[in-house]
């Protein structure tokens, strides 16, 4: 919609423009004489119907400038990053993962989307949510090509958290990012008023099959338009990358709330896992200490926690846990460990040494 408004402000520019350089020899044609005043009245003539035709015919002919659609054998990666370096106004990105930021291209991705945020355009990424029953099922049809889904979400997620935070605030507040939990249907790979858009085939990656690059003003953008609106403001279907990354867990002591820190997490078989390493470990030492203090049980069992889960918008109400130390001996250990592993690229995700994570029991 903008772009078309866009073209239409610039048709009128330009034959305003013819129109008024028109009238103004005009009006010298009158007001002189001779050879002069000929020369004038022609050419003032002849612009007069340039601004005419002008204003009649390239509407049309950007009708049919919008209307034509190129294909192309396969998604090319580097022709789409210097067209990233060229944009000004948006970029947007739908996909189930991305191979932008896969081995050597993705530090040209990274400097393409740097050069497009210092000349003041916005990018919009949505990638399939890695914990959800989509990506699972999207894992099952690339079967054959043994391909991780998951893990190729969480790869680019962590890339792209790391790149965000070397950003300058003012272009950071223009990267966003979300992660969404619905069917994929439509790969969108968007530039300014152009895009290329394909569909997720049963057995092949989207960027091996055939690309269709359209004008977002034609039928064939505006449709992929509205369903990238759709999923962006769908707030039960998405969450940011913040979100995705950190949970905040509120402690509770009873009736009472304590502090609240952001925490690393993973969810593994419906169940949440945070680590209890950092901050929160200091505040679990504290109120243990506390209890001792009080002649009581020191023990993580002796608290809660408050969070909303899933964790998808803000404002959300939160939910009631009881906190489950996990021992070294714990079943399935191995495997939470290697999740936290995929999606922070190491664990502890903060950095500290020890290994010290709790489990999010529902309250009953």
């Amino acid at each position: 919609m903008r772009n078309g408004l866009r073209r239409r402000l610039r048709t009128l520019v330009i034959g305003g423009l013819l129109s008024t350089v028109s009238a103004g020899m005009l009006v010298a044609a009158w007001s002189t004489g001779g050879f002069t005043s000929d020369l004038l009245l022609n050419l003032g003539s002849s612009l007069a119907l340039a601004a005419v035709s002008y204003l009649i015919f390239d509407p049309i002919f950007d009708d049919a400038r919008r209307a034509r659609v190129q294909e192309h054998d396969r998604f090319d990666r580097a022709t789409f990053i210097d067209r990233m370096r060229e944009t000004h106004h948006q970029i947007r990105i739908l996909d189930t993962w991305t191979l932008l930021l896969d081995g050597r291209a993705r530090g040209r991705t990274e400097q393409a989307m740097r050069e497009a945020l210092e000349q003041g355009a916005t990018i919009r990424v949505l990638l399939l949510d890695p914990d959800s029953a989509a990506a699972r099922q999207r894992a099952e049809e690339l079967e054959r090509r043994q391909i991780d889904v998951a893990a190729q979400i969480r790869d680019n997620l962590r890339h792209l958290q790391e790149f965000r935070a070397g950003l300058a605030t003012g272009q950071r507040s223009r990267l966003r990012i979300c992660v969404y939990d619905a069917s994929p249907s439509i790969q969108l790979y968007q530039w300014d008023g152009r895009a290329l858009i394909s569909f997720f085939p049963i057995g092949k990656v989207s960027f091996d099959v055939p690309q269709l690059e359209v004008d977002m003003a034609s039928p064939w953008g505006q449709f992929v338009d509205r369903r990238f609106d759709e999923l962006w403001d769908h707030r039960d279907h998405i969450r940011t990358l913040d979100r995705y990354w950190q949970l905040d867990v509120t402690l509770t002591d009873g009736e009472k709330r304590l502090g609240t820190s952001a925490v690393p997490y993973v969810n593994a078989d419906d169940q949440v896992y945070v680590d209890g390493a950092g901050h929160l470990a200091h505040q679990l030492a504290h109120q243990a200490t506390q209890h001792v203090r009080e002649g009581q049980q020191a023990s993580v069992a002796a608290l809660g926690a408050l969070a909303a889960w899933p964790p998808r918008r803000a404002g959300q109400q939160t939910c009631a846990f009881h906190l489950v130390h996990l021992d070294d001996d714990a079943p399935g250990l191995a495997e939470i460990l290697a999740l936290f592993d995929s999606k922070y690229g190491g664990y502890p995700a903060t950095g500290d040494t020890e290994v010290f994570l709790l489990r999010l029991v529902p309250a009953e």
